[in-house]
């Protein structure tokens, strides 16, 4: 029997049915008493506005914007131990689809306008410092480095002009001595839960068009933009805690 004409190359096609499969309840496995932790804690959860005004110019004439989306990222969020001051950084990402006006201004009429479809993607940047003056959860303060130098004695005979029983007592300036300490802090972080967006987009240097156009129609290159930012960050730190926990169920090791 020869083999099928469709298995060349090597490329098989393979087709599979979807069955249904029975499942059942299974307890994960836990520890019982009192447990210690490490886990994401809460420190405090803050609601930031900041007011941005920027210039943006387009790289050809706008006959209209169509429509915008916008995308809040952050580039730091870092609270500043053992001080409560929260520095946040970031930018908006906008992405901006607009008309232009076609180059050959020959196709319009005094009841139309050629134009294309363009987009157009402009960062907008932010940055501020807030307080924090209320924690959920008290953060877990840095412990500060520590290096101390210590010296031990020695005695050497003075020498020509001094007592034979005389000595000089003074530390070895040959050696040096020191105990370091260094501590692995856990560094606070943060997750952006929300954010809104309150804008006003102005276009600064509109014109008419050129030649035959429709009444009222015109072009600009750059827009004055208000934004209101709203948004909402959670912070955090990697805390050891005490957990007590008491179990109305029994825990198993292994699945069934």
């Amino acid at each position: 029997m020869s083999e099928n004409t469709n298995h060349k190359n090597n490329n098989f096609e393979v087709s599979s049915n979807l069955y249904e499969c029975d499942s059942h309840h299974q307890d994960p496995h836990c520890s019982r008493g009192k447990v210690f932790s490490k886990i994401p804690v809460v420190l405090a959860q803050l609601n930031l506005q900041m007011k941005l005004d920027a210039k943006i110019k387009f790289p050809e004439p706008v006959l209209e914007i169509k429509d915008i989306k916008k995308q809040v990222k952050l580039t730091q969020c870092r609270l500043l131990l053992p001080s409560n001051k929260l520095f946040v950084k970031g930018f908006v990402r906008k992405n901006i689809q607009y008309a232009s006006p076609c180059t050959d201004i020959e196709n319009n009429t005094s009841k139309s306008v050629a134009s294309d479809l363009h987009s157009y993607t402009v960062d907008i940047p932010f940055d501020c410092v807030t307080e924090v003056k209320k924690y959920l959860s008290m953060p877990v303060m840095p412990e500060v480095n520590n290096r101390q130098e210590f010296d031990f004695m020695v005695s050497k005979p003075l020498g020509t002009g001094y007592p034979e029983k005389d000595e000089l007592l003074m530390n070895d300036l040959s050696q040096f001595h020191q105990e370091s300490s260094q501590f692995y802090n856990e560094l606070p972080f943060c997750e952006l839960i929300s954010s809104k967006i309150i804008e006003w987009d102005e276009a600064i240097d509109r014109v008419s068009l050129p030649g035959e156009s429709p009444l009222g129609e015109g072009y600009f290159n750059k827009i004055e933009e208000k934004m209101v930012v709203d948004i909402c960050i959670k912070v955090l730190q990697n805390q050891q805690v005490h957990i007590s926990s008491h179990h109305d169920h029994d825990c198993h090791d292994d699945c069934d």
